[in-house]
């Protein structure tokens, strides 16, 4: 004879269990944080595309079940990407209408002068995503900074032997290939492009294809994330 003891089920969203007939919420498993600095031709996903393409699963480090990115770098940029268990991050973190802030290290053809800073600070016309619209984008800080030291060598994307410049660019909109449509507009073509940090939340020394983990509450913090909404959150 087989005695059923325990029984799961939902109701409104929220796990219960059923001992003994007696039921309680069933405690959540705590999501998990994490940052990596994404290495260059790498997608920012765990599924393969292509059987030659390098993917997240790749990394030297154990993740558990269900860890999926937040947002997205494309294939040939670096830098900052969030990685969490958590399915609502999401949501909170870009459907908030709180804009978040993120930096870039940008490495461009031939020297940038000082009417073309204005020109990124100011706003330029970029084509969007389709090809048929246009955009102009809001302000940004844009600034000249010398190259980071410590970088990884990668192939060169663009066959180009002259002068180069690295700018820092820092927005709250995130157009498809935004900052490479941006430095395009000027006359400028991207060679290069690091995501540094969003809001709070920086890549540091982080070598590339690093891994840390973040504790949520700091992950919130850093994030600007409101705190009052860990519970809610912790609820599958």
């Amino acid at each position: 004879m087989i005695r059923i003891t325990q029984v799961i089920f939902c109701f409104n969203n929220r796990k219960f269990a059923s001992l003994k007939g007696k039921q309680f919420l069933r405690k959540a498993e705590t999501p998990r944080y994490f940052i990596i600095n994404k290495p260059f031709r790498m997608l920012s996903q765990f599924i393969k595309g292509h059987p030659e393409t390098k993917l997240l699963a790749d990394l030297d480090y154990d993740f558990p079940e269900g860890t999926h990115a937040i947002g997205r770098l494309d294939n040939e940029s670096e830098g900052l990407l969030i990685l969490t268990t958590n399915k609502r991050i999401t949501k909170l973190l870009f459907n908030s209408g709180e804009p978040h802030e993120r930096s870039y290290l940008v490495k461009v053809q031939k020297k940038v002068s000082e009417e073309t800073l204005d020109k990124l600070r100011t706003g330029v016309t970029i084509r969007v995503r389709g090809g048929g619209e246009y955009w102009t984008t809001s302000p940004c800080l844009v600034e000249l900074c010398k190259e980071p030291v410590g970088l990884p060598p990668i192939p060169e994307t663009l066959m180009f032997q002259g002068e180069t410049s690295w700018l820092k660019i820092t927005l709250k909109e995130g157009k498809y290939h935004q900052i490479r449509k941006m430095v395009a507009a000027v006359g400028h073509k991207c060679k290069r492009l690091i995501r540094i940090s969003i809001d709070d939340l920086k890549l540091g020394d982080l070598p590339s294809g690093g891994v840390k983990e973040i504790e949520e509450r700091v992950f919130f913090e850093r994030l600007q994330l409101p705190l009052s909404e860990l519970k809610s959150l912790n609820i599958p």
